[in-house]
């Protein structure tokens, strides 16, 4: 079991939840980034699963009033809203960071960064603009961007799952990308589950496709071999 604390950020930037391991020194320090729906309970409970396994893990609420939404067009609303201020969303990560060294007891250059579906792409984009950190993974995470890096920007090594059947990410777009981290000389590794559906790591994503009438479903082989991968990604 790992001790979790609760953590406000500075300059009234929001919330994050910080998981500790249990009596011993941290592997390294993991940020995680929620989906569309915020900071509930599944990505504390990603985040509770990496202190598990010896990792500090802060789990940070993006969206920065602590809320969460209940439907698909409330969850749109708060992600436009977030991507609209770049600004904080790179604050809030930043302070996510720092809190990381100062109370999860590791190094700056130990850290990573995870996210899913928005927070895919938040991470991601972290990466696209030279933020120095020891990886960054998206799980099905939203991979275009109107801001594509830039030939040596990217600092870091990056890991991409996604669904092969995800709308959201279809093959252009997969192109797109694979074009983007090969122009930039990105160090990266991509995997596309063949036939999965957007939301394939969340247990609720069949059920809030099925209820919303969208292309939502989990995949347990994805799921398993995506935090696989992670783990020895980290590694």
């Amino acid at each position: 079991m790992s001790n979790t604390e609760t953590l406000n950020l500075p300059n009234q930037l929001g919330s994050a939840i910080l998981c500790m391991p249990n009596n011993a020194q941290p592997k390294a320090g993991v940020i995680v980034v929620h989906e569309w729906w915020g900071l509930n309970d599944y990505a504390k409970g990603r985040a509770e699963a990496l202190a598990d396994l010896g990792y500090a893990a802060i789990a940070v609420d993006m969206y920065g009033h602590g809320k969460t939404a209940t439907d698909p067009e409330e969850a749109e609303h708060m992600m436009n809203a977030a991507f609209a201020e770049p600004e904080k969303l790179d604050a809030r990560f930043q302070e996510a960071k720092n809190l990381l060294v100062q109370h999860g007891n590791v190094t700056g250059h130990s850290i990573y960064a995870i996210g899913y579906c928005f927070g895919g792409a938040v991470v991601l984009n972290q990466a696209r603009s030279g933020t120095e950190l020891a990886g960054v993974a998206s799980f099905h995470g939203l991979l275009e961007t109107d801001s594509p890096a830039q030939a040596g920007s990217v600092n870091t090594k990056v890991l991409v799952t996604t669904g092969g059947a995800d709308p959201m990410n279809g093959p252009d777009i997969v192109a797109g990308f694979v074009k983007e981290m090969q122009n930039a000389g990105a160090e990266y590794h991509l995997t596309s589950f063949p036939n999965v559906e957007h939301g394939f790591t969340n247990p609720a994503a069949t059920e809030n496709g099925k209820k919303y009438g969208l292309p939502l479903s989990y995949d347990k082989h994805a799921d398993v071999s995506s935090w696989n991968a992670l783990l020895d990604f980290m590694r």
